[in-house]
């Protein structure tokens, strides 16, 4: 059964413009996206179809463009246009925080580190720098590993907290194993930094843990000092 066929009130298009985006499945929004299927597929069919041999969702949209023009019901076009439209998104929530919008709780920091390191085939470890009212003042990858380390130097991180003028900073790096969960280094870390970065009068915020699915923050977890919390 074609997609204008189904009730009206289960068509995706007007299913989010009833009930918002968030109340489409996965299927569902990409169909919406591609629009119509590929030979022998309605685009319900040929998204569920991408979502089962290339997904789920996050290892699909990871893909480059090189890779998702091959699929079936995509193509070249859709292809640019997916990788464009996810590249805007990144870009909006930057510009967000570029324009002065303050890391107020560690979800906002737990989406921003998510977008940036997602996906990396290697350990990476971010520095976000914030001013008093804890606006973005610069975002820096100081750090990058192999498979499973990376080796993290406190005095690096206060240096360069120092040339932004910072008065607190959130790490961040993730996990390409896909597990978000902190290890004892990472506690460790965290640990050394929330001892040294006083010392320089630079707040620690928080330590973010990037794998599948959603991120850690130790902030939320309880693991910082609250005196180094969100608070400005």
């Amino acid at each position: 059964m074609a997609i204008k066929d189904w009730p009206k009130d289960e068509q995706p298009r007007e299913k989010l413009l009833a009930r918002g985006p968030a109340a489409l499945s996965d299927a569902e929004l990409l169909a919406l996206f591609m629009g119509t299927g590929c030979k022998g597929l309605d685009v319900m069919e040929n998204a569920r179809l991408l979502l089962k041999e290339h997904g789920p969702l996050r290892l699909l949209l990871d893909m480059s463009a090189q890779k998702l023009r091959k699929l079936p019901g995509l193509g070249p076009a859709r292809a640019c246009k997916l990788v464009a439209a996810l590249e805007l998104a990144d870009r909006h929530l930057r510009a967000k925080l570029d324009l002065g919008e303050g890391m107020c709780d560690p979800k906002t920091a737990m989406r921003y580190f998510k977008q940036r390191l997602r996906g990396r085939p290697h350990e990476v470890f971010a520095v976000m720098f914030l001013n008093t009212r804890n606006h973005m003042l610069a975002f820096e990858e100081l750090f990058n590993g192999t498979i499973d380390a990376a080796a993290v130097y406190p005095r690096e991180v206060a240096r360069r907290a120092l040339f932004h003028n910072a008065a607190a900073v959130i790490i961040g790096h993730n996990h390409p194993s896909g597990s978000a969960e902190p290890s004892a280094a990472d506690r460790d870390i965290t640990r050394h930094l929330e001892k040294a970065l006083p010392l320089v009068g630079v707040r620690l915020l928080d330590h973010v843990v990037v794998g599948e699915g959603t991120p850690v923050s130790m902030a939320e977890r309880g693991w910082l000092e609250p005196t180094l919390s969100f608070r400005g």
